[in-house]
C-alpha cells in the first residue's frame, strides 16, 4: 500500500514542492528529491519549513559574499559576511541535528536498538573536528 505526501513552501513567487512515496510494508522509502538513497525521513511540514528557510538564508549570504568579492568589496567586509554564514549554516546544524536526536534516535533507543546512536557518535566527531 502507497500513501503520498505533498508539501509546497513558498518564497517569493518561487513555489518549491515534493512528493513523497511511502511503501508502508517496506522498510525501504523512496523520494523523488534523493532516489539514489535509500534512508529517508519523513518531516512535519514546520521542520521542513523550518529547514528549507535557513537553507535559503545561507544560500543568499553565499550568493552576496560572491557579489561582494565580483565587486572589489574590502576583505574585511567579505570576511564578516562569510562568518554570518557560517554562523547561518553552524544554525542550520544545530537545528537539524537535535530534530534528529528527538526523532530518529529516541525512537531507535525506545525500540531497544543503539545502532542510530552509534551513528550519531560518529557524526557528532565529524562535525566537531
Amino acid at each position: 500500500m502507497e500513501k503520498k505526501r505533498q508539501t509546497s513552501v513558498t518564497k517569493k513567487a518561487e513555489s518549491v514542492k515534493r512528493t513523497e512515496t511511502v511503501h508502508e510494508t517496506d522498510t525501504h522509502h523512496e523520494t523523488d528529491t534523493c532516489p539514489a538513497c535509500c534512508r529517508t525521513k519523513e518531516r512535519s511540514e514546520k521542520e521542513y519549513k523550518d529547514l528549507i528557510n535557513r537553507l535559503n538564508r545561507v544560500e543568499g549570504q553565499i550568493r552576496g559574499i560572491k557579489g561582494m568579492l565580483e565587486k572589489d568589496a574590502y576583505c574585511i567586509d567579505i570576511l564578516n559576511q562569510v562568518s554570518a554564514a557560517t554562523c547561518a549554516l553552524n544554525s542550520f546544524t544545530k537545528e537539524l541535528l537535535g530534530n534528529h536526536i528527538r526523532s530518529c534516535v529516541a525512537d531507535d533507543i525506545r525500540d531497544g536498538n543503539d545502532d542510530k546512536l552509534n551513528e550519531l557518535v560518529c557524526t557528532l566527531q565529524k562535525l566537531m573536528k
